[in-house]
């Protein structure tokens, strides 16, 4: 996989069911934490999981706390959609109706598990913890946040002297981080030139990360970004905000060949807005996520991925930071 380099921002406020990819995957080091609140409702459980990708699976991870019989948390692990043995802690550190912090570190023998601060479990992996890239939760929850905390970002539980924070949220007393977090990464902000291109060192190849953030213009109509092989446009991502579309497509020898426009959710890019792009290569596709949430799939084209080896970025957009 990809290195975590701490380029991940945090998902805020991300609705449950909720689903979305961990940028270059699981890593010894790496620290998940999640702050939420369990509703007052007649649902009795809720659930974690480090997964293989969307469909569930291969779950490296299963953590499910379950308020019946008095309380306690099922882990457990989902190879080829068969679960294994089941491992419970017969105690229940969640209430109903209160907030928490979960805090998952990766460790190279196992996951340590930190709820509200306090040591709660470990789990001794059962498959390599790499092969998950994506965190799921679902159940009887509402998240407030989940972030990632990257290895030697800083000591854990220990905030950065300084920073410049990349998302500002508003709410009423009370209702956001009721414990304390660790606060989002944050990253310089250099002035990218537009139109903007550089090279791909060693092309694509599986597991290579591209991540594009900016700031979409007031008055912007479109923008594209294209992974180049030669004269070729091996893969053209294409929002269009006059068609409320985002149009995929590739160019060879000068001519375009079928556009796709199907997606699985209402437009992510909005006028005005920062936005995130992460484009993940696999063997047969590129997965394309947007603000950690995951868009589309992109079978290839151009099998000659190692060719495919220009980034370029065009449009009515202001381009804040570029990971290639």
């Amino acid at each position: 996989m990809a290195s975590h380099d701490g380029s991940q921002p945090p998902f805020l406020n991300p609705c449950v069911p909720f689903t979305g990819l961990i940028y270059g995957g699981l890593q010894d080091g790496l620290q998940i934490t999640i702050n939420g609140t369990v509703l007052l409702s007649s649902e009795n459980r809720f659930d974690v999981n480090f997964q293989s990708g969307y469909s569930q699976n291969d779950i490296a991870f299963h953590f499910n706390p379950r308020f019946e019989s008095g309380g306690y948390v099922v882990c457990n692990t989902k190879q080829a959609g068969h679960w294994g043995t089941e491992e419970r802690k017969m105690q229940q550190p969640f209430q109903k109706g209160s907030s928490f912090q979960i805090c998952f570190l990766v460790q190279n023998a196992h996951f340590q598990v930190t709820v509200n601060g306090k040591h709660f479990l470990q789990y001794v992996h059962r498959v390599p913890f790499h092969q998950a890239d994506t965190i799921s939760v679902s159940g009887a929850v509402q998240l407030s946040y989940i972030g990632f905390q990257s290895p030697g970002a800083w000591p854990l539980n220990t905030a950065p002297i300084t920073q410049t924070v990349i998302h500002t949220v508003h709410s009423t007393p009370g209702q956001m981080f009721p414990n304390p977090v660790i606060p989002p990464v944050v990253y310089p902000n250099p002035s990218y030139p537009m139109p903007y291109c550089t090279s791909l060192v060693g092309g694509l190849y599986p597991s290579k990360t591209i991540m594009v953030r900016g700031t979409v213009l007031p008055s912007a109509q479109r923008f594209h970004i294209n992974l180049r092989c030669g004269n070729d446009i091996a893969f053209h991502l294409n929002p269009r905000f006059t068609e409320n579309a985002v149009i995929r497509n590739t160019q060879i020898n000068g001519s375009w060949g079928t556009e796709e426009r199907a997606l699985p959710r209402k437009m992510p890019f909005t006028r005005g807005q920062n936005f995130l792009v992460c484009i993940m290569c696999e063997s047969h596709c590129l997965k394309v996520a947007v603000d950690g949430q995951h868009l589309c799939e992109y079978w290839h084209r151009l099998s000659n991925l190692p060719a495919i080896n220009r980034l370029e970025v065009v449009g009515d957009i202001q381009l804040t930071h570029v990971q290639a």
